[in-house]
């Protein structure tokens, strides 16, 4: 049977048998007593034999960082979320990963989503779950994931940002590259960087991981081995993405073998600096994707479109694809 009482103004549920005991708090008794019902229903089913495991949730998120992240494209964003929420949520960190339950990351949901996005706190659930699944279904720590029946927040908008020629020509400005001329700074290479994203449709990362090895001037094309989706694919060159790269061409021994010379966290940080320097708001380098993939998709099937920019849902790419009514209108005609 499952006990009750009203501690510092919450109720707290208790439930124990065969020397297992849980317990947890609530603001009223009835959610107390719903929450022992159901406990205790699904610890009968498996017959009151819980698995013994010493780990904690930080000990599980830290096991999943060293032995499955680090395997992933992304895992440096993982392995920052896990270590961020260790440090912030130190109690909940400190938990048997066997106690641990549905209500205990529902706290931290309601609190992220005052502190970001909902798309963030989405993008770090999915996180988590993975986490707790490994160790349910490879690990054995647990016999059930706390994030499995959890609600997530709303879904976002769709991101439908478009960049303007005259924002382009703002930022060249401010980088000082110009096109037909080599990047002699950092901040101009940033500049081509940009240009090259819209021209390309290629993300961030996959721009600051080329190198000129994989560079084909003469084929029109640039071979991406690591990409988001894990797949290598060839990238299409317009004319003006070859020209960007033949500006790039004097460097190629100064850079070492890398096109642009960037690292993700430095394209990263100037352009920030050169988006403040030109006055323009909400514009992410990221959005580039979106400008690139619209105005290639007037020049090519929608197939050959999915194929070079890799996305493997033709429903992700509609995400992509922001044409405007005024550039749809002459198409009717």
């Amino acid at each position: 049977m499952a006990t009750f009482r009203k501690r510092a103004g919450a109720w707290r549920a208790e439930i124990a048998r065969n020397g297992h005991r849980e317990s947890a708090s609530f603001d009223t008794k009835r959610e107390a007593i719903v929450w022992a019902t159901e406990r205790e229903a699904m610890l009968n089913a498996c017959g009151w034999q819980i698995m013994s495991c010493d780990k904690n949730v930080g000990d599980l998120f830290q096991r999943y960082t060293k032995t499955v992240s680090i395997k992933k494209p992304g895992h440096i964003w993982e392995e920052r979320r896990i270590n961020a929420f260790c440090r912030d949520n130190p109690a909940l960190a400190a938990m048997p990963v066997n106690r641990v339950d549905a209500s205990h990351f529902a706290a931290w949901r309601d609190k992220r989503i005052g502190e970001v996005s909902n798309g963030t706190v989405i993008r770090e659930m999915n996180l988590f779950s993975h986490c707790f699944s490994i160790a349910r279904d490879e690990w054995k720590w647990i016999k059930e994931s706390p994030l499995s029946k959890m609600r997530r927040p709303k879904e976002p908008l769709a991101r439908d940002r478009r960049i303007s020629d005259e924002e382009i020509q703002k930022l060249l400005l401010v980088t000082d590259y110009k096109p037909g001329q080599c990047p002699q700074t950092m901040l101009a290479r940033v500049g081509a960087a940009f240009l090259f994203a819209i021209e390309t449709a290629m993300r961030a990362g996959e721009i600051t991981g080329l190198q000129w090895v994989h560079t084909f001037l003469d084929r029109r094309k640039v071979r991406l081995l690591t990409t988001k989706n894990g797949d290598s694919r060839d990238v299409a060159l317009s004319s003006k993405a070859s020209a960007i790269l033949n500006d790039l061409k004097p460097l190629k021994k100064e850079l070492g073998g890398s096109v642009f010379g960037l690292t993700s966290a430095g394209l990263d940080a100037l352009y920030r600096k050169m988006r403040a320097q030109a006055c323009i708001e909400d514009l992410h380098f990221h959005d580039t994707r979106h400008e690139g993939i619209t105005r290639l998709s007037k020049k090519m099937d929608v197939l050959d479109l999915a194929r070079m920019v890799g996305i493997r849902d033709l429903r992700i790419l509609m995400v992509y694809y922001n044409a405007t009514a005024e550039e749809i209108a002459p198409l009717l005609d």
